[in-house]
């Protein structure tokens, strides 16, 4: 159970869910598993989850405190992030982690631009397996803007029905520029798959449930029924078709809004319904629990995978991704003890409920 004062249901087993894409992808499955749309769930739940926080804080005082708005994203990121990138670097200066540490590389990893120096100049000179915190500068980013938009047009009295209508076209404006680098200008894919500027609608579109039609602050909106039986059939219906459209021109445009709003209706349901047979599984123990350790685990487990397919005795596929997956669980647990609950009880100081 959480010790949160307020909890959200279903957010741990989607965020578990999320990673468990995210993980197969990587471990081999990729030509059967879409580790991004993991990718994109992970980006609507921060939407969802940082604007609800952000609407309860200015329901309660009137204001945004951007100062411990900040804290808290530091003191959640950070300090994880910081340490195992330090240990990648150092097993790979001793020799235990294949490749080579540049400074560049290095640099764009630790100051949080680390998509944009992908996207030009690869992940070459990065610690193994560290080329996937690109997702993590996409979200940093989204941090240092969006909180003074909401808190402007919540101090202009902007209606929930008018902030929906901003953000949906902000994510319009996304789209079409993703279509005007892609289709018209023949960018690499790397381009619109790793920008911030190119994928922060996937994190819009989460921004767009909290603010109208929240399941844990609104009225329900449509019949059980309808939820359960048209729109969250509807939503994973849309999921699928994006999935199954192989069309370059189409992954790199309108997959990812079309998922953004497909999404909507799988999170209004599974957080509405958590005891419904769709969700009960998301809500007990050992997919919360990887909900819990979740970040430690997206931050170490590429790097055990890479470990394990670059060693001069390879093993086969399936026993190296079981291992893989023990040995992520085990040190996402340790992170998680030694590093992200003590910092928790620091948090608390500072209101913190994410």
């Amino acid at each position: 159970m959480s010790k949160h004062p307020f909890y959200i249901p279903s957010l741990d087993g989607m965020r578990a869910v999320a990673f468990l894409i995210v993980f197969l992808s990587h471990a081999g499955l990729e030509k059967m598993v879409p580790g991004g749309f993991g990718v994109t769930i992970f980006f609507f739940l921060s939407g969802y989850l940082i604007t609800t926080l952000m609407r309860r804080e200015f329901g309660k005082s009137g204001t945004i405190d951007f100062k411990q708005f900040y804290i808290r994203r530091m003191l959640r990121i950070w300090p994880s992030f910081y340490v195992v990138l330090g240990l990648g670097v150092i097993l790979t200066f001793m020799g235990f982690l294949l490749g080579h540490i540049q400074t560049m590389p290095l640099l764009s990893q630790a100051l949080h631009v680390a998509n944009y120096y992908s996207i030009y100049h690869g992940n070459d000179g990065m610690a193994l397996g560290t080329g996937v915190y690109w997702s993590l500068a996409v979200e940093e980013h989204f941090y240092l803007i969006f909180p003074f938009l909401y808190l402007v047009l919540a101090r202009l009295g902007v209606k929930p029905m008018g902030q929906v209508i901003t953000f949906l076209l902000l994510s319009l404006a996304v789209l079409a520029w993703r279509y005007h680098l892609f289709v018209q200008l023949g960018v690499d894919e790397h381009r619109t798959f790793y920008a911030s500027d190119t994928r922060v609608d996937s994190i819009l579109f989460g921004c767009i449930l909290a603010v109208w039609g929240n399941p844990v602050l609104d009225e329900q909106k449509g019949s059980e029924r309808l939820w359960k039986w048209a729109l969250f059939p509807a939503g994973l219906a849309l999921i699928a078709a994006t999935l199954l459209l192989r069309s370059p021109d189409f992954r790199e445009t309108g997959r990812y809004t079309l998922q953004g709003i497909a999404l909507i209706p799988v999170f209004v349901t599974a957080i509405r319904y958590p005891e419904w047979w769709p969700f009960k599984a998301l809500n007990r123990h050992p997919l919360r629990f990887l909900g819990w350790i979740s970040y430690p685990l997206y931050l170490v487990h590429f790097t055990v995978i890479q470990y394990f397919a670059k060693s001069t005795h390879p093993l086969p596929q399936l026993v190296q991704g079981v291992l893989s997956f023990v040995i992520s669980l085990a040190l996402a647990y340790g992170i998680y003890r030694l590093i992200e609950q003590p910092v928790a009880r620091m948090r608390k100081k500072h209101q913190v409920v994410s």
